[in-house]
């Protein structure tokens, strides 16, 4: 599987908003939720590369997945 580039924290909540995934709070890190999952990005740019693809893992989605949405 290959790796993720480090993302734009921004980039990234509007790739989870597209799988589902809506704000709950903000502050120096932004709570997201489907209902089901919560998700804490952090909010610096870029987001390293391995903290990326464990949010992903999170989201329940592949690599690619999260790729296609950005």
């Amino acid at each position: 599987m290959p790796k993720l580039p480090g993302v734009n924290h921004q980039h990234a909540v509007r790739a989870l908003e597209k799988a589902g995934f809506r704000i709950v709070r903000q502050g120096k890190h932004i709570v997201m939720s489907d209902g089901i999952r919560i998700l804490t990005i952090p909010r610096h740019n870029p987001i390293h590369a391995m903290t990326m693809g464990g949010i992903v893992r999170d989201a329940g989605l592949t690599n690619e997945e999260f790729r296609d949405l950005l």
